[in-house]
């Protein structure tokens, strides 16, 4: 049974015409009405099914606006190199017996930053990692001995952007109470890496197919793609 505000949201959305975010945020924020700071979402589509093989996207990117998420760290590395990550924010700090733990099921940390000398050890781990998409890559920036700068952009702002089987892409662009002009960099943002993730992976044709916009518990609205400013 629906509630009295969601029925008070507008009906059909996804039968208008795509139109610019720019004039999208505005609409979606007024249909924000939860107490709480509502997230800004972008559901992306992807044209991954390619005649030789397929596309699989897998980024990092640090929003230039900001991102609200806050991500609880857990770094693997040295003893002499504890401190540094403690002093930059990591909630979970160890080495061997970090390890042990992670071995033993025992995972309490959102994203895990590994130093190089290390990740021979946490590698065997695989299996419990994996499937939770927590295994440390040196392409994303978490297999490095700056751990510092590893923690510093997770916190501020970084987020993964990566598709599932089915070519779709789920990804924040912030919150209710971020500006407009915030919100619009870090949707352009979003845009030009996977800009780049296009031409990285020689992909035919347009990369995105279709892309909605909506709010956590809002209404969906179809993208006019195609940078704002």
């Amino acid at each position: 049974m629906s509630s009295k505000r969601y029925k008070n949201l507008p009906e059909k959305t996804r039968d208008l015409q795509s139109e610019s975010v720019d004039k999208l945020i505005p609409i979606l924020k007024q249909n924000c009405t939860t107490k709480f700071d509502e997230s800004l979402d972008l559901n992306l589509q992807i044209n991954n099914k390619q005649k030789k093989s397929e596309i699989n996207i897998r980024t990092v990117i640090n929003l230039p606006g900001g991102s609200s998420k806050k991500v609880k760290i857990g770094v693997v590395c040295e003893d002499n190199k504890s401190q540094e990550a403690k002093d930059a924010g990591a909630e979970v700090v160890g080495g061997d017996e970090l390890i042990e733990e992670i071995k033993a099921g025992n995972i309490n940390f959102e994203k895990l930053i590994c130093t190089p000398g290390m990740m021979i050890k946490l590698s065997k781990l695989g299996k419990v990692l994996g499937p939770k998409g927590l295994m440390p890559n040196p392409k994303l920036g978490s297999v490095t001995n700056d751990v510092k700068k590893a923690i510093t952009d997770s916190k501020s702002g970084q987020v993964e952007i990566r598709n599932d089987k089915d070519g779709n892409i789920g990804v924040s662009i912030g919150n209710k109470s971020f500006s407009d002009d915030k919100l619009i960099l870090n949707f352009n943002a979003v845009l030009d890496a996977l800009e780049k993730e296009k031409s990285n992976n020689t992909i035919k044709g347009d990369l995105i197919k279709q892309a909605f916009i909506t709010s956590t518990m809002g209404v969906s609205y179809k993208i006019k793609l195609g940078k704002s400013i």
